[in-house]
């Protein structure tokens, strides 16, 4: 089986997260996985304020793949992929965004003017993939929970960041509910992070594509950390 991280921040671009791209991919290699997506923080969401504040877009752009660039970069030295995504935010909500490039935020420049029902419609005309990360964590940022089952296309039934399972235990329920696939990550900012997830499939995943249609089919299992699967067994 392939193993792969869905969910992942750097600290060149993620105001919240101390771990450089190059030092993410090679602790993942090192830890037996074949890839990762770097899903930094987007532009209204928790980025670093210097990237938020930008007005010339094309270093906005630049800047915010600083920290998946760094990671790719690592991933060809160390032999590990690297994909690009994005958690974009939407009061509360917050979406991972994959299949996506660069090239397709320098040619979207109004990105955040637009409403999240256009952002979603606009990710998929052009064919992204968007899943609603953590739906029901409960933080003190987070005023309220906003779930948009119709505008996505799957859910983070497990994320290593809820601070209770529970939270997660709701996800995995509200995915059953609208009939969407699941998917695990870590939502890791940091090296020290000990709990990691992810999903494995049984065919590499080469492309952003690969990945969308993995979990669109299905094709994937998740990576839960030993003491939730240990729960799971005497259950």
């Amino acid at each position: 089986m392939y193993k792969y991280e869905t969910h992942l921040h750097t600290h060149e671009t993620s105001a919240c997260a101390s771990a450089p791209g190059e030092l993410q991919a090679k602790r993942y290699k090192a830890l037996g996985y074949d890839g990762i997506f770097v899903t930094d923080h987007f532009f209204n969401a928790n980025c670093l304020p210097e990237i938020k504040e930008c007005t010339d877009y094309r270093r906005k752009v630049d800047m915010f793949c600083a920290g998946f660039e760094a990671a790719r970069e690592a991933g060809e030295k160390y032999g590990i992929k690297v994909f690009l995504g994005w958690e974009y935010c939407y009061e509360g909500a917050d979406l991972l965004t994959y299949g996506l490039g660069k090239d397709w935020l320098l040619n979207n420049p109004d990105v955040c003017d637009i409403s999240v029902f256009e952002y979603c419609d606009r990710v998929h005309r052009d064919g992204g993939f968007i899943v609603h990360a953590h739906p029901f964590r409960e933080a003190n940022y987070l005023r309220e929970i906003r779930l948009l089952p119709m505008w996505t296309d799957a859910v983070e039934a497990f994320n290593c960041g809820n601070k209770t399972q529970e939270m997660n235990d709701r996800a995995a329920w509200y995915a059953r509910q609208y009939g969407l696939p699941v998917t695990a990550g870590t939502d890791n900012h940091h090296l020290t992070a000990e709990r990691i997830s992810g999903i494995m499939t049984e065919k590499p995943i080469m492309s952003a594509e690969d990945y969308m249609n993995a979990v669109k089919n299905r094709q994937v299992t998740l990576i839960l950390p030993e003491e939730i699967r240990k729960e799971d067994e005497e259950e």
